[in-house]
Formats: C-alpha cells, sequence, structure tokens
C-alpha cells in the first residue's frame, strides 16, 4: 500500500482524517498515485491537479521525506521507500502572498 498524507483542507473534502493508505496497480509514480486517490475520491478531482492536462497546480507541491519531488516527471517513479509504503507521499499547499 502506498501512503499519502494530505493538508487539512483536502482530507476535509475527502472525508478522511490522517493518511490514506492507497493499492497503485502498476508502477508507483506519482500519476498513478493520483489516478487512484481521485479514484477512491472523486471529490478531489482537479485540487490537486488540472482535470485537462493533469497538471500539478501551481500551488501544490509532492515530498517524500526531504526531497521535494514537484517538479519530477510525473511518470518517474516514485522512491522506494514510498512505493513500499514506509513513508507517505506527502501533498503540500504551498503558501504565497505577503
Amino acid at each position: 500500500m502506498t501512503r499519502v498524507v494530505l493538508p487539512a483542507h483536502l482530507r476535509t473534502l475527502a472525508h478522511v482524517q490522517g493518511e490514506v493508505a492507497l493499492d497503485v496497480g502498476g508502477p508507483v509514480t506519482q500519476r498513478t498515485v493520483l489516478d487512484a486517490l481521485e479514484q477512491r475520491y472523486p471529490m478531489l478531482k482537479g485540487t490537486i491537479r488540472d482535470q485537462a492536462t493533469k497538471q500539478r497546480r501551481g500551488f501544490v507541491r509532492f515530498f517524500a521525506g526531504e526531497a521535494d519531488l514537484s517538479h519530477e516527471s510525473p511518470d518517474a517513479p516514485l522512491p522506494p521507500e514510498v512505493a513500499s509504503g514506509r513513508q507517505p507521499l506527502v501533498v503540500v499547499g504551498a503558501m504565497a502572498g505577503g
């Protein structure tokens, strides 16, 4: 199982508490994890990535441990620690403004 940590507002929208555990078929990539997440929680479609282009929203970041994966290819394999469920993929809503 692949673990995902969502920001508080998306956990509220999806009616979940804590981490989400997903069974991702095939290679574990950002794309396959987000596909599984949106399939299980359809109310999240369009919140993390654009529905038409499937591109990550500008103010959303992905982390595995200390590594920022936000600019990695959505089809690149996630680190083995994330793919195996030892570490979660963390989705962070970036803050902007001043």
